[in-house]
This record gives C-alpha cells, sequence and structure tokens, in this order.
C-alpha cells in the first residue's frame, strides 16, 4: 500500500541510488529526486542517472505517475575544500585515520540538508538516502547515528518535521540486489547493470557481469562482490 508522503530520493545514478528510487516509488504517492554536482572525478554519474530516469519512466508505468521533477544542485565547493580520491586526480588509499582517502568529509551531511532544505520548498517530507553501514567503505557519515542525529537537527532548525530512510542500512550488497529485484523482476536488475554507474574511476568501457565499472576501485570491489553473492545465492 502506498504511503501518503512525498518524498525525495538521493539520486546520484549508481546501484544504491536506484535502488532507493524504486524503493520509494513502490512506496510513496509522490517522488522526486535529487543529485548533486560536487566535482566529483567520475561526473559520468550525472548523464547515467539521466539514463536510469527514462528507462524506469519507460519500463515501469505503475511508477512513471508518481515519479516528478528531477533537480541537480551544484556543490562545487566541496571539490574546492576536499583533498580526496574522488575530487582529485590522486591514487586510492587508506589514510592515517583509517578511512580511505574516497571519504568527502561533510558531503552526506551537506546532501542531506541542502535536499531538506529543497524539500521545504517542495512539501516532500522523507528524504531517502542510500546510505549503509553494513558493506561499506566506513564512512562516518554513512552510519545510522548519523543519519538519526541528523534528522532531529534538520527537523528542529528548518521547524518542520523531516523523515530520513535509509533502506540500505542494515542490508550487505548481496542483499542489496535482492531487494532490487524483489521491486522490479529482472527488468530493474537489468537497468542497475546497463544504465546505473558505481564507478570511482568512470570507466565504461566494458561491460561486466555485475555492471560497468573498472573492477578494482572501492566501489566496484563491493558492487562486483555482492552481485556474485547474490547470483551465487539466488533459486535457479
Amino acid at each position: 500500500m502506498k504511503l501518503p508522503g512525498r518524498a525525495l530520493v538521493l539520486f546520484s545514478g549508481g546501484q544504491d541510488s536506484t535502488t532507493c528510487l524504486a524503493w520509494a516509488l513502490d512506496r510513496y504517492a509522490h517522488v522526486e529526486t535529487v543529485g548533486f554536482d560536487y566535482g566529483q572525478r567520475h561526473r559520468i554519474e550525472l548523464d547515467a542517472r539521466l539514463h536510469v530516469l527514462a528507462a524506469l519512466r519507460t519500463q515501469y508505468p505503475q511508477w512513471s505517475g508518481r515519479l516528478g521533477e528531477d533537480h541537480v544542485l551544484s556543490l562545487d565547493i566541496l571539490g574546492q575544500i576536499s583533498d580526496t580520491s574522488l575530487t582529485k586526480d590522486i591514487e586510492f588509499e587508506l589514510t592515517e585515520s583509517g578511512l580511505p582517502n574516497t571519504f568527502v568529509p561533510g558531503r552526506n551531511l551537506l546532501f542531506l540538508t541542502l535536499a531538506a532544505a529543497l524539500g521545504y520548498r517542495r512539501n516532500l517530507d522523507v528524504v531517502v538516502g542510500g546510505m549503509c553501514e553494513t558493506d561499506f567503505s566506513g564512512y562516518p557519515d554513512c552510519r545510522d547515528d548519523t543519519i538519526k542525529a541528523q534528522q532531529i537537527a534538520v527537523s528542529l532548525g528548518m521547524g518542520r518535521r523531516f523523515t530520513f530512510e535509509t533502506p540500505l542500512m542494515w542490508l550487505d550488497k548481496a542483499r542489496t540486489w535482492a531487494l532490487a529485484h524483489e521491486l522490479g523482476g529482472q527488468a530493474l536488475v537489468d537497468i542497475v547493470l546497463n544504465e546505473s554507474h558505481t564507478c570511482y574511476q568512470g570507466v565504461r568501457d566494458t561491460l561486466h557481469a555485475w555492471g560497468y565499472g573498472c573492477g578494482t576501485c572501492p566501489a566496484c570491489e563491493l558492487r562486483k562482490n555482492g552481485y556474485a553473492r547474490w547470483r551465487a545465492d539466488k533459486p535457479a
């Protein structure tokens, strides 16, 4: 049964956000999307998100009527103040803090705050994000405590109650693939495989069994390994 709330999905065009978008479309009567251009090396994801949206509208008429406006916000300041391998052409590695240098400090905090500000204007009271602390790179702004704390802070600061939903928080990547299949069947899995983009290197020259990507960056490793586990466990 669809809930009456109006949702805004943080939509990068990757596997996780595509699955979250399908989850929201299956759940809410009206859903909009927002992406962020923050100077990321894998800026190709901004193109991928348009292909995913078009495929969802075409292949899922039951969702098309619920899928509203798409928004893209510029966050160039993140690229200016961050010294990370997602915003600069440097090798992926672990830092002294134990976090990978793909961690962009403040990124998800800004994403959620700006999404809520946009939602305030658009009368969207649910913000959906693909944050996960089960199969992830250890980013502190992907953890459940962080999201819950920010939901409270944003709701208090804006004088309006927002609900931050993270449907993937306790799912590993194999379970995320399974969720996509549960929500939209093989057609949705194919959209994730063929249209979404996760690779931090921005590589889209070879279609692997698990989708496009370099196969070696942290994002590709999580996606590839999760797909293999899902296929191994998936009933014939």
